[in-house]
């Protein structure tokens, strides 16, 4: 009498193991090379949001200048938001905390009164596993990035 197998022999079930342990192998560093794009996709985009914000501070608030810190420019989570120096209700918390999307953003101005200008730099918290570049922009608005340390405004533009 022939016996009737029920279910997987073991070679077969490490068969199909290996095979997923493959195909993860090829899919795993695409996805993390995807993510760093988002994340570096998501710093620029935020350089651009604090960069019109100083605008804004700028002008609402000519006697001030540009913004002390990125503080100044939130919303503070409150609403309604009342504009002030300190509170501009100009960007969200996340943003003005400084940390976004595996990106550490360093904001500093001139130190005048009023202020004439500023920088801002967004660095990946760990390089090479968060994003690979890093960015910089100043008061006239052109975004620059470096591969392998901190951007300046030496750096090229994007």
């Amino acid at each position: 009498m022939k016996r009737r197998q029920k279910g997987f022999s073991l070679i077969e079930l490490l068969i199909v193991v290996a095979i997923i342990l493959i195909i993860a192998a090829i899919a795993i560093p695409n996805l993390i090379a995807a993510r760093m794009s988002a994340n570096e996709a998501s710093a620029v985009q935020s350089l651009r949001t604090i960069q019109s914000a100083e605008t804004a501070y700028a002008t609402t608030f000519p006697v001030t200048g540009y913004s002390a810190t990125l503080a100044n420019l939130s919303d503070g989570g409150t609403s309604p938001c009342t504009a002030t120096t300190t509170q501009a209700c100009l960007i969200d918390d996340v943003l003005a905390s400084g940390t976004k999307a595996g990106y550490t953003i360093t904001y500093a101005n001139d130190g005048l009164t009023p202020s004439i200008g500023y920088t801002i730099n967004a660095d990946p918290i760990i390089r090479n596993s968060t994003g690979r570049r890093s960015f910089f922009t100043n008061y006239p608005g052109v975004i620059r990035y470096n591969n392998s340390v901190p951007a300046t405004a030496s750096d090229a533009s994007i």
